[in-house]
């Protein structure tokens, strides 16, 4: 372990995303981290050229991938940012170094490996997929800490498994009957330009994608099933809204019994008392339902359950790009290093 008197040294492999982005000003304010250089799939020059908002708070270039340059930094931690299928091909000849990784990419958080082969493509690190540790810190802090290689969760995944896994563990719900309507900002689609995500095309504009097929489904229904030890069946729907950032997500699901709100939420409060990154909202207390404006730029994940009409209903929202992708990093790097959960993040 880091003492808290030395900063730890950290190396960004993939930094002209929006993860990246959000990596590198994550860390420009942690004050127990440091970081140390920039790598990617090739020379991109200064950073501050990639992202003028990070002009003279990231003073490096971006470098082409070189495992000798990388180890020559020293760096106690790797964040990969970097698309799933590329990520494979660094992470073993960091960890061949002792270099502790966190990936942000899909490419390790399906411990399964045919299931990944039959939602992504061929994978080239079985050793890396055994050895990794799936990185949602309300549920697996203790394998965390001692992790070599962590598995940044997807942004969807967080915002179901976070008000889904306690109502299953309670068996308040069927675990076959579930519904998840999920609603993203247009940044959770990257950066690379497409006519797709063109203003005129995304303005003013609501639409369904992934209907039936989305590869964050296996990823969902895996997290539940270990979490509950349940059979779960989810039938995911992400849409994709006009806004920059967020995501929302509504899940239905029948009772297994008579429920109420307030026992529903008296369950979320109990599982998440001590959690600082998870806030239990009660609209029956006159508290604000979940929504993004709420948790924007924040770590936080709003949460809300509601009994009506027969079914349950609960509803997530977080910050696809912090708590979604680099806060959850940031959280994960905290806990790996010994430092208070929270450091960086409020």
């Amino acid at each position: 372990m880091v003492t808290a008197a030395k900063k730890i040294r950290v190396v960004l492999i993939g930094c002209s995303g929006y993860a990246g982005l959000e990596v590198m000003r994550l860390l420009a304010r942690h004050g127990q981290a440091e970081l140390v250089g920039v790598f990617g799939s090739a020379d991109k020059g200064p950073v501050a050229d990639l992202h003028p908002s990070l002009a003279g708070l990231v003073p490096f270039s971006q470098y082409a991938f070189d495992i000798a340059k990388v180890a020559a930094l020293n760096p106690d931690l790797a964040i990969l940012c970097a698309p799933h299928k590329v990520a494979m091909t660094y992470v073993p000849q960091l960890r061949a170094k002792g270099i502790r990784c966190i990936d942000c990419s899909a490419d390790y958080r399906l411990a399964d490996r045919a299931l990944y082969e039959k939602w992504y493509c061929p994978h080239t690190d079985p050793a890396g997929l055994a050895e990794a540790v799936y990185g949602l810190p309300e549920y697996f802090a203790d394998k965390i800490r001692t992790a070599g290689l962590v598995a940044n969760p997807g942004c969807y995944p967080t915002s179901a498994t976070l008000p889904l896994a306690p109502i299953l563990q309670a068996g308040l719900i069927h675990p076959k009957s579930i519904i998840c309507n999920s609603a993203s900002g247009i940044s959770g689609a990257g950066r690379s330009p497409a006519l797709k995500f063109h203003f005129p095309e995304r303005n003013e504009n609501f639409e369904a994608y992934g209907v039936g097929n989305h590869r964050h489904t296996p990823e969902i229904e895996a997290n539940l099933k270990a979490l509950s030890g349940l059979d779960v069946d989810v039938l995911f729907q992400p849409h994709l809204a006009p806004m920059d950032r967020g995501i929302l997500s509504t899940i239905y699901a029948q009772p297994t019994r008579d429920v109420t709100s307030a026992e529903l939420t008296d369950v979320l409060r109990k599982a998440y008392a001590g959690k600082p990154f998870v806030r239990v909202r009660n609209p029956e207390n006159g508290e604000p339902l979940p929504a993004t404006k709420y948790v924007t730029y924040t770590n936080f994940c709003d949460i809300a359950a509601i009994a009506a009409k027969g079914r349950v209903i609960l509803i997530a929202a977080l910050d696809n790009m912090v708590k979604g992708a680099a806060g959850q990093i940031v959280q994960n790097m905290n806990l790996m290093f010994g430092f208070d959960e929270t450091t960086g993040l409020y």
